[in-house]
């Protein structure tokens, strides 16, 4: 059935509701993600080596929580399968880089996007079929099943993976505009991948497709019997995930120079997939925060300096603490700050309430 082309009157309140707590001012839902991308652009005047990597690899996990929180959190589709479009783009990058000379990121990272966003085409054709808990499941095999074919095949390299002999430059002629080479090259980039990224799928969601894929994460059957074909936005939603996947992925193997197997574990999507809920599901701002958050916890949790012998035991440690947050913070670190304004709110309407009692 064709996709109108104006959402009928009847679906539209439903995308709207629940694109509700999105709908705040420019100025008010654009001063904090700018204020915070200025500041991220200062630190590497502040910052030494180590504190500037973690920052790095902050923003890198950000992009790739964002790009899970488009389904997840957007269109209502659980994955535990989305570390594999972050391996394969991280593969490709390394794989087809020419040995003798870096290879341009102009053609470099899009091609890292498009093998992501080729396998997630076929993932999402075959699992977008199933729905619920066996949608989760088939995403894990077809994890599972990449991640042996670059762990037991000579295209992966065995457990110990593959080297990126040179890193990616962008030059015009004899200039570098941008040398991966360089740290700081790669900070900015990644940085710039981020905002691009946020700015992407602020507009995305904003969108009559954005729209239409809240209308589906709230009630599938009443969008599918308004017109919407649901497949298709679900496998659209699929691959644009998968190739905003690629672009961290195309990050991580630029900066570590090395990719192995483990980038395509369930361990990494499951690591994800916990960033997003740590910081709130449905929100953008939560994706970014749950990366930060997440990427800290577990930094300090294995610091052998603050905890000694035990900090082998960080996986334990940092899932007490994911289960005290989800605990209290049901609706992530993101809805703290809601709840922090509705009480000065409750505080100031309790005198006319009893005021109204008195009478």
């Amino acid at each position: 059935m064709s996709t109108p082309l104006n959402p009928p009157t009847s679906v539209a309140p439903l995308a709207q509701v629940s694109l509700g707590p999105r709908r705040a001012s420019l100025i008010g839902g654009t001063a904090v993600p700018v204020a915070l991308a200025i500041a991220l652009a200062l630190l590497p005047l502040f910052l030494g080596n180590y504190l500037q990597d973690l920052v790095l690899r902050i923003v890198i996990y950000a992009i790739f929580a964002l790009s899970l929180e488009v389904l997840v959190g957007t269109t209502g589709l659980v994955s535990l399968g989305h570390a594999a479009f972050f391996g394969v783009a991280a593969y490709v990058t390394v794989r087809i880089s020419p040995d003798g000379s870096p290879a341009s990121i102009a053609w470099l990272l899009p091609a890292a996007m498009l093998g992501a966003g080729l396998y997630a085409l076929v993932v999402g054709a075959l699992s977008l079929r199933t729905r619920g808990v066996y949608f989760i499941m088939v995403t894990l095999a077809f994890a599972q099943m990449a991640f042996f074919v670059f762990h037991d095949t000579p295209l992966g390299g065995g457990s110990d993976g593959v080297y990126l002999n040179n890193r990616p430059l962008l030059a015009i002629g004899d200039f570098k505009l941008i040398d991966l080479e360089q740290p700081r090259h790669v900070y900015y980039f990644a940085l710039s991948a981020l905002v691009l990224t946020y700015a992407f799928l602020a507009l995305l969601l904003r969108s009559r497709f954005g729209h239409a894929l809240a209308g589906i994460r709230v009630n599938e059957q009443r969008m599918r019997a308004a017109g919407y074909s649901t497949y298709f936005y679900k496998l659209a939603a699929f691959v644009i995930a998968a190739m905003l996947a690629g672009v961290a992925g195309f990050l991580v193997a630029a900066k570590n120079g090395t990719v192995n197997p483990e980038l395509l574990s369930w361990h990494e999507s499951g690591g994800v997939l916990l960033m997003i809920i740590l910081g709130g599901l449905g929100s953008l701002r939560g994706a970014v925060i749950g990366a930060v958050a997440f990427v800290l916890l577990k930094e300090f949790y294995a610091s052998e300096a603050i905890f000694g012998r035990f900090a082998e035991n960080w996986q334990l440690t940092l899932g007490m603490t994911m289960i005290f947050f989800v605990a209290l913070l049901p609706e992530g670190l993101i809805g703290l700050g809601r709840r922090l304004r509705r009480k000065p709110a409750a505080a100031s309407s309790a005198p006319s309430t009893v005021e109204a009692g008195d009478a």
